[in-house]
């Protein structure tokens, strides 16, 4: 065990739409440091969400992600030589963590040819609650509520 918790790091606005939440994505985003292409993958996937929704790219991507981040996941308890998978509560910065995650996860496997293209399917998708990435939240929510049975397991 670590003495002492790490002091949380805040991060700076983003330089387009002065939000952290879009700085935190385009940091996961980004390969190599190359957070200058990250910026521009994340900015023209907006543009495109923008184009094929009529609605504003930035709210369409907030509005997927709220559709993407779980509620509820399973953890490993060993009790008595057992392994139970233990329903347990998300904590919100995991929430947004896997979220983040798991959009990018799932853009990157799609066929389009660009990750600008990837991505905006992505968000366009998630915002209607459909895609890999919302299909892998139904499929978390739904091995919760599978174990609920074991909940009282809980830590």
């Amino acid at each position: 065990m670590r003495k002492s918790k790490p002091k949380k790091r805040y991060l700076l606005p983003d330089p387009k739409f002065k939000d952290t939440l879009v700085t935190k994505f385009v940091n996961s985003l980004m390969y190599d440091g190359k957070k200058s292409i990250a910026y521009s993958i994340f900015y023209d996937a907006c543009d495109l969400v923008a184009k094929k929704t009529q609605e504003d790219g930035v709210e369409v991507w907030k509005k997927a992600l709220n559709n993407i981040m779980p509620g509820v996941e399973v953890r490993s308890r060993r009790v008595g030589g057992a392994t139970f998978q233990v329903p347990s509560e998300v904590r919100p910065a995991r929430k947004l963590a896997m979220g983040i995650k798991w959009m990018i996860t799932y853009a990157r496997r799609r066929s389009e040819k660009t990750m600008t293209e990837r991505l905006a399917g992505e968000i366009v998708a998630a915002a209607k609650g459909e895609g890999a990435a919302v299909k892998k939240k139904d499929d978390t929510h739904r091995m919760a509520e599978a174990n609920k049975a074991f909940s009282h397991f809980r830590f």
